[in-house]
């Protein structure tokens, strides 16, 4: 490369890296507040709260590096016009290409990184996130039982109390109350053990002699039994939030699968890379200044841009779940549309001379 090609691609590098770390920053902190928002809502322990936010960040933050390209390519550009560099650069014969020349280096190492990230490196900590969420939950609900602290379970409807413990994890002096409807149900019990399926979806207290009272309140009528040994199973949730997210799934289970919801997640993990190098085809005539326009004059337009390829990616891919259009015409007609946008400005901005005999 030549040095007026490394100083392009240093000048657009650099911008892109400060619009990415911006816009990364500002994803870290909105994804601090829903995690934090979450843990305050459903008790989740403080130290898987760093890894929730790291794994959430990086999942949701593939889509930054389409528009950091976008943007840092654009403010780059954008800088070169006002200072009047670019007409230098002109001057000297450096024209449309040759920018691209340089500038399509970034793109391509940005395509790779993105590709990456979306194909591999966001499902598996989609799915990692997914996890500790359950154990979360699960640990929130059923509580770890420590000695001298009341736990609820069994959403709300039971509640356990332990007045010590042993080294091997034995509590002693058990009170547990549990509620349905009318219906209450009180024991007390010299020892008690917990026991966890290895799935962890099933939590057993198991009690040793001890006593259980039947009753329902207002009635004077209590029935009163003596156990040896008495078991009370708590079945939780295998999964959060219902179903398993497809977003968690890895590519090559969405290849195999022909489903529609499979298939619109997959064109958009392979959309998200495709669009970086679009996009960095639209920056270079999107970016041009007119004389005595403003640095900043076309940030309004890349933005628009942007959003309307995004919305119009978001609508495909809905439309795709939805069996309302068919697979191969999926997410691919807004990328058709970017490129014959792109084929416009590019001959606006500089037509092939062929054209004009």
């Amino acid at each position: 490369m030549r040095t007026i090609d490394r100083y392009i691609l240093k000048e657009v590098t650099l911008s892109w890296l400060a619009v990415t770390g911006v816009l990364y920053a500002v994803l870290l902190s909105q994804q601090l507040a829903q995690v934090l928002g979450q843990a305050a809502e459903r008790g989740y322990p403080k130290e898987i709260l760093l890894s929730l936010i790291g794994l959430m960040s990086l999942q949701n933050g593939t889509l930054l590096l389409p528009v950091g390209v976008l943007l840092g390519i654009s403010l780059a550009l954008g800088r070169l016009y006002h200072d009047s560099e670019m007409a230098a650069l002109r001057a000297c014969g450096v024209g449309p290409l040759r920018l691209l020349r340089a500038i399509g280096v970034l793109g391509l190492v940005v395509t790779g990184a993105c590709a990456w990230a979306v194909l591999d490196l966001a499902p598996a900590a989609f799915a990692r996130a997914q996890t500790l969420q359950k154990a979360a939950i699960q640990a929130a609900e059923f509580g770890l039982l420590e000695p001298g602290k009341f736990h609820a379970f069994a959403h709300g409807t039971a509640v356990f109390y332990a007045e010590s413990a042993d080294r091997d994890g034995t509590l002693r002096k058990i009170f547990i109350q549990r509620r349905a409807d009318d219906h209450v149900e009180v024991m007390l019990a010299d020892q008690a053990r917990h026991i966890i399926s290895p799935d962890g979806s099933l939590h057993t207290l198991v009690l040793y002699d001890g006593e259980r009272f039947d009753g329902s309140p207002g009635n004077p009528v209590m029935r009163r039994v003596r156990f040896a040994e008495h078991g009370i199973p708590v079945r939780m949730d295998t999964v959060v939030g219902g179903a398993a997210r497809v977003e968690a799934r890895t590519t090559g289970d969405l290849r195999r699968d022909g489903s529609p919801e499979a298939t619109a997640e997959l064109q958009w993990r392979i959309s998200l890379p495709l669009m970086v190098l679009i996009l960095t085809l639209l920056a270079v005539p999107l970016a041009e200044l007119e004389p005595r326009q403003g640095r900043y004059a076309r940030v309004g337009l890349v933005i628009l841009t942007f959003f309307i390829y995004t919305n119009l990616l978001s609508v495909a891919r809905t439309w795709l779940e939805k069996g309302l259009v068919p697979a191969y015409l999926g997410l691919w007609w807004p990328h058709a549309l970017a490129l014959l946008l792109a084929a416009m400005l590019w001959w606006r901005r500089s037509p092939p001379q062929w054209a004009f005999r």
